[in-house]
């Protein structure tokens, strides 16, 4: 009886775990805010009272059918030549991942996400080392490439506050599937605009990194992103 009784403890525990978190089966959206769109931010970082930019990020978000949205991310930095390219396909409804592909002067990926596998490879461009991806899954999960533009078409309200699931490959990592947390929701002025300060972290860096969104209550478009890590600040706007 004690070891039912511990049992049925531990699978309850994961049961409300579960429960607690935020998936493509229980997350709400704001879908009406979900647009084709085009923006591009200065990406830049402030160190000893001085700004200095670092490149320039462009994010498009295309319907490429009624179910499917691509976010795609163009990064250009200043001292690269190359650009790095991130595209992420998403179902429009409940941001479920389809594909994620990621190519940069470091390395080349694709992942294509099926109901209960992600498959795919890694190619690290400094070893040559091929890795293929065949993760098998189980509980839903978000693309950790789509995780922060999911953010801005939540029901945000004040105090709000939320784990996701998300699935980040690695090769080097001992876990793909980790989380993200919404540690806090406030309303607040920017450049003469109501907006939702969203504050974020996730397991990528073991919660050493922190993003603050500024995001528009009234067209839901990030306005600024500043990130914090080890007591480096950057921003994007």
């Amino acid at each position: 009886m004690r070891t039912l009784l511990t049992l049925l403890i531990i699978n309850s525990a994961h049961f409300f775990s579960a429960q607690n978190l935020l998936l493509p089966n229980n997350v709400k959206l704001d879908s009406k805010y979900i647009q084709d769109e085009s923006s591009e931010v200065t990406w830049t970082m402030e160190n000893a009272g001085s700004k200095f930019e670092i490149g320039k990020v462009t994010t498009d978000f295309k319907k490429l059918n009624k179910k499917e949205l691509l976010i795609k991310t163009t990064v250009k930095m200043k001292q690269s030549p190359e650009a790095w390219v991130d595209s992420t396909i998403v179902k429009i409804s409940d941001f479920q991942p389809v594909y994620h592909s990621s190519f940069n002067s470091t390395r080349n990926m694709s992942i294509r996400f099926n109901k209960n596998k992600a498959t795919g490879y890694y190619l690290d461009k400094k070893t040559q080392k091929r890795d293929m991806i065949d993760e098998a899954t189980t509980l839903p999960y978000f693309d950790s490439n789509a995780y922060p533009a999911l953010i801005r078409f939540l029901p945000l309200k004040e105090n709000y506050t939320t784990e996701l699931s998300i699935f980040d490959y690695n090769p080097t990592a001992k876990k793909d599937f980790i989380k993200a947390y919404m540690e806090k929701v406030e309303k607040a002025e920017y450049n003469g605009k109501k907006v939702w300060v969203v504050k974020t972290t996730d397991d990528i860096q073991d919660r050493k990194a922190e993003s603050t969104y500024y995001i528009d209550i009234d067209s839901r478009k990030v306005l600024k992103q500043e990130i914090n890590v080890g007591g480096r600040k950057m921003i994007m706007e």
